[in-house]
């Protein structure tokens, strides 16, 4: 008797999100005819030296849609083709200021190709071709923008380092307590990390600039504020606030995002996210201008992971 049980569908029609990694080598100069050499100079610094510099840029192109009887959102070689044809062909090697008509700041309508601004217009010419979720653009490992299709909002990341040590204990109570808290860190003598800290911050991207807010600006307020406060530091003795509050990856998160939250509002953009990396193992992530939405109120059978 022949079977007439029909085969699984293997998902079709449930949603999914794939990612799509492209590369592609660019040189840019940052100037604006309006505005004289210091002012030029003083705006964008290094970046307004002629004729300019290159980066290795990373594009990480997001799109999400119901699976097909053939188990894909999309089909990866068209994916491929649609962004080698629409933007890495274009821009691979050349100069991005002469590229395309959207950099050209001779005409009044012309932006300055950011990153901030760069990511944006691909997502300008994707979006007819792919149904995008949101891009990421690497100027280089340690500078990237985020962009999801709200107008001229965007998302810059600036990750950088620190090396600090730090014991996990509270003092109004024994060291075996503590031990039966933090476990090993609970160590009389602290122990250390290399800290990596990835600062996030939102804004519209100037018309003209490129910009989220000067990007100088916030790399030094990030350094002055974070990296010179607590770069090799024992984080308990040396640093004020930990003198009564436990140094855990979170707590540290949370004083970051706390000392640079109104120097950035200074800069006109706003302080999203601090991602504090303590290890390979363990990161903390402060969203500084949202609440979590699903923080502690999953159900446990929601739980992807099963709890007995």
């Amino acid at each position: 008797m022949t079977s007439t049980q029909s085969k699984p569908s293997h998902g079709r029609g449930r949603e999914c999100v794939i990612t799509r990694r492209a590369c592609f080598s660019s040189s840019h100069r940052y100037w604006l005819p309006e505005k004289s050499p210091e002012e030029n100079l003083s705006l964008f610094g290094k970046c307004s030296i002629a004729p300019g510099h290159g980066h290795n840029y990373e594009l990480i192109v997001s799109m999400g849609g119901e699976l097909d009887s053939d188990g894909m959102v999309l089909n990866l070689s068209d994916v491929k083709h649609s962004i080698k044809d629409k933007v890495t062909g274009q821009l691979d090697f050349r100069f991005l200021n002469d590229v395309w008509p959207e950099f050209n700041v001779n005409n009044q309508e012309g932006i300055l190709p950011t990153t901030e601004a760069l990511v944006k217009v691909i997502w300008s010419r994707l979006k007819d071709d792919l149904p995008l979720t949101s891009l990421r653009l690497y100027e280089n490992p340690n500078l990237w923008a985020d962009y999801f299709g709200k107008n001229m909002e965007a998302f810059l990341t600036v990750q950088t380092h620190f090396a600090a040590a730090h014991r996990l204990a509270k003092e109004e109570i024994s060291f075996d307590e503590n031990k039966k808290i933090y476990g090993k860190c609970a160590r009389v003598n602290g122990h250390g990390h290399n800290y990596l800290v990835d600062i996030t911050v939102k804004g519209e991207i100037d018309k003209r600039t490129g910009m989220v807010c000067d990007l100088s600006a916030l790399q030094e307020i990030i350094n002055d504020l974070v990296v010179e406060q607590l770069d090799h530091t024992f984080l308990n003795k040396d640093i004020e606030f930990f003198h009564n509050c436990v140094p855990t990856a979170e707590n540290i998160a949370l004083y970051i995002s706390d000392i640079l939250k109104k120097p950035i509002c200074n800069l006109g953009a706003i302080l999203h996210k601090i991602r504090l990396q303590e290890s390979p193992n363990n990161a903390a992530e402060i969203y500084v201008d949202q609440k979590l939405t699903n923080s502690l109120k999953l159900k446990l059978e929601n739980s992807l992971v099963t709890q007995t």
